[in-house]
């Protein structure tokens, strides 16, 4: 499985001019929790992303010292961390793991933006690849019962664990 198959919709873009405030409610119109931060160029060019987190422990938190007019460019975490959209779980996971982030930035080869992946989204995928093992294992276990299939061993008698609720005795 390619990472650019988990990406559910495309990047929410942002001008680096834009206000803090018309930032958050782009993300609550989008239902998103990152933005790329681009230059006003054509084609803009990816110079950051902003999360949910960083407007509101790098900005909201700490506002009176940040001072009015903030812009979100200010709050871009540069430079952003891509991988290609032919990359594996594993890599993506490998390259989270490695920058201490929850996204990435998902391009194709020409370098334009495809989507963003998140950490979620790579343990959705994984836990679906788990479900499937768990179910081959089952479905293995229960052809093996179903083609085994003998008489029930003679009832021996069961053993006896002796020291069973004789500790509260003591």
């Amino acid at each position: 499985m390619n990472i650019a198959s988990l990406c559910r919709r495309a990047a929410v873009a942002i001008d680096a001019d834009t206000p803090l405030e018309e930032a958050a409610l782009l993300m609550f119109d989008e239902h998103v929790g990152a933005l790329l931060v681009v230059t006003g160029d054509n084609p803009p060019k990816v110079v950051g992303v902003v999360t949910d987190r960083d407007i509101v422990v790098d900005a909201v938190a700490r506002r009176p010292a940040l001072g009015d007019g903030l812009r979100i460019g200010h709050l871009a975490k540069s430079p952003p961390l891509a991988v290609q959209g032919t990359a594996g779980v594993h890599e993506a996971a490998a390259a989270m793991e490695q920058a201490g982030v929850r996204r990435l930035l998902v391009v194709d080869d020409d370098g334009g933006v495809i989507g963003v992946v998140s950490l979620d989204d790579l343990l959705v995928a994984v836990a679906e690849d788990l479900r499937l093992l768990a179910s081959a294992l089952r479905k293995g276990l229960a052809h093996e019962h179903q083609e085994r299939a003998t008489a029930p061993p003679p009832k021996a008698q069961r053993p006896v664990y002796p020291y069973f609720g004789t500790a509260a005795a003591h």
